[in-house]
């Protein structure tokens, strides 16, 4: 199933993403996860009744971030080469840091680039979300059942850095926390299988500048969920990003980004400078 979470009529809602005529639609509406309070709060446990809703081509909806996250954990240096084009050492652990909730950002969204920073880069990302509660992921299983049980879906994810920031502060809160710093969408899907390698590319001004295959992951998703449920309780909904191939690079005001993954469509957003 692949689902979107869009706005219409000033009204929070969730749809089913299908393809007609080679491009995806939202079809239907379907139930909010159970990790979005606010539109609980809004309509109660189930989808507003919506007997006018025609389905419309995804390019016509105005999209929000299709999760709702009580937190975003990111995994640094998960690919050798990026590693190495940092100047960076391969990890022996997962290299892990936050992104607070509050950087997310909508398909088709204007990544604010702040005065602050001197160089902002892109990180094309895939990510995926958790469909129950997780701590400890081997004695939180049954028998017979397997690490996938544990993930709702996957979608794409830029993760956007203030590379000087980040070199300057020593960590990295600051530089991978502004608003607007996660971009996220268009869909979340559970019909791909990372484990067994896709090809996630992103381009700049329509040029390829990163490609790279999760199959190069030097920590899987499992050991990933393994290791982080380890310390830390994974909520439904909660949002984990799996690094990034090499080719990451400065961006300029006015330049458009787009992360795609088969499958998973295509994640484009601007960038402008702050004005405020």
């Amino acid at each position: 199933m692949r689902y979107s979470r869009f706005r219409l009529n000033n009204t929070t809602l969730y749809g089913a993403v299908e393809d007609r005529n080679n491009e995806p639609w939202i079809t239907h509406l379907i139930d909010a996860p159970e990790e979005d309070l606010a539109f609980r709060l809004e309509h109660g446990s189930r989808t507003p009744s919506a007997p006018l809703f025609a389905p419309l081509p995804l390019r016509e909806a105005e999209l929000l971030p299709p999760v709702t996250p009580s937190k975003i954990i990111c995994v640094g240096r998960n690919y050798r080469d990026h590693a190495k084009e940092l100047g960076n050492e391969v990890p022996a652990e997962p290299l892990l840091f936050f992104k607070p909730p509050s950087s997310l950002l909508a398909p088709g969204g204007v990544v604010r680039m702040p005065r602050v920073a001197e160089r902002i880069d892109f990180e094309g990302e895939l990510a995926f979300i958790l469909a129950r509660r997780v701590h400890k992921l081997h004695a939180g299983l049954h028998p017979g059942e397997d690490w996938r049980s544990c993930i709702r879906g996957y979608l794409l994810a830029n993760d956007v850095t203030a590379r000087d920031l980040q070199k300057k502060d020593g960590q990295w809160t600051r530089a991978k926390g502004f608003d607007t710093f996660c971009p996220v969408g268009p869909w979340v899907s559970d019909e791909i299988d990372p484990h067994v390698g896709v090809t996630l590319e992103t381009r700049v001004n329509g040029e390829v500048r990163q490609h790279g295959s999760t199959s190069d992951f030097i920590f899987s998703i499992p050991h990933l969920l393994i290791y982080i449920s380890a310390v830390i309780t994974l909520e439904p909904g909660d949002l984990i990003l799996t690094g990034t191939p090499s080719g990451v690079g400065p961006l300029q005001p006015g330049d458009r980004v787009e992360v795609s993954v088969p499958g998973l469509g295509v994640l484009s957003n601007t960038f402008a400078a702050e004005v405020d």
